[in-house]
C-alpha cells in the first residue's frame, strides 16, 4: 500500500499573504492541524501547524484589548511563522516508509508531491486508522495474541490450523519479541470459537498470551 493510495487530495493549503487568524479558522473548520502554504502561482513554499500559529497568537493573560487583537494577527502572515524547509514524500513512497519518516522527524504529516507539483498529504491521523484496519479493529472476531518462533513456516502452519478449524483470518500483524528467536503475533479470526483457537495453538506448542472475542461497538 503506498501513500497516493491513502493520501488526503486535494490537500487544503493557505496562501503565503493570509492571516494568522484566516489560517486558524481554515483549520478548525477544516478540522485539521496543519497547512501546506503556497505562493500565488500554487507553489508550496512551506508548511504550518496549528502549534505554529498558536505560538504567534497573544494568550489570555495579554493587555491587548479586544479590538487590538485581530489588527495584531492580521498582520503576521503564513510566510512569517512558516517552515520552509519542508520534509515530504513522493505518491509511490509505502505507507510504512512515511511512518518512519515521520516517527524520526518528529512531524506529524507529510505533503505528498508529484515532482514539484502538491497533490496531497499524509498524516499521523491517516496511518492511525490504516493501524486500525491491519488490526481489523472493525471487524467481528476473536482476537489472538501468541508468541511464535522466528522461523520458516511457522505462519503457515497456524493459518493451516485455523482453515483447518473452518476459520477465517480477516487480519494479521507482527512485532518483535522479547529476543530475536521470537515475535509477538496478534490476529483476528472470524468462525471460530475462542476454546478452538487456544486448543489449536496449544496443539503448535505456541504460547497464548491473549483472546478474546471483539465485537462491533
Amino acid at each position: 500500500m503506498l501513500v497516493g493510495n491513502r493520501m488526503t487530495h486535494p490537500p487544503i493549503v493557505a496562501p503565503e499573504d493570509a492571516s494568522v487568524d484566516e489560517a486558524l479558522r481554515l483549520m478548525r473548520n477544516e478540522k485539521i492541524r496543519r497547512l501546506p502554504v503556497v505562493d500565488k502561482h500554487g507553489k508550496m513554499v512551506g508548511i504550518v501547524s496549528e502549534q505554529d500559529l498558536l505560538r504567534v497568537s497573544p494568550s489570555q493573560a495579554t493587555s491587548l484589548s479586544a479590538y487590538e487583537i485581530p489588527a495584531l494577527l492580521d498582520k503576521i502572515k503564513m510566510r512569517d511563522v512558516m517552515t520552509k524547509e519542508v520534509i515530504t514524500v513522493a505518491e509511490d513512497t509505502s505507507l510504512e516508509e512515511a511512518a518512519r519518516i515521520m516517527a524520526d522527524s518528529t512531524v506529524s504529516g507529510l505533503p505528498v508531491m508529484r515532482g514539484d507539483k502538491l497533490v496531497g498529504i499524509i498524516t499521523e491521523t491517516d496511518l492511525f486508522k490504516i493501524f486500525l484496519e491491519f488490526l481489523g479493529a472493525r471487524e467481528c472476531g476473536v482476537r489472538l495474541s501468541v508468541t511464535i518462533p522466528n522461523e520458516k513456516g511457522t505462519l503457515a502452519r497456524i493459518a493451516g490450523k485455523i482453515a483447518a478449524l473452518g476459520g477465517n483470518i480477516m487480519a494479521m500483524g507482527t512485532i518483535m519479541g522479547e529476543d530475536p528467536s521470537t515475535r509477538q503475533m496478534t490476529m483476528r479470526v472470524a468462525d471460530v470459537t475462542e476454546d478452538q483457537l487456544i486448543g489449536a495453538m496449544e496443539e503448535l506448542g505456541l504460547q497464548v498470551l491473549d483472546v478474546r472475542f471483539c465485537a462491533l461497538a
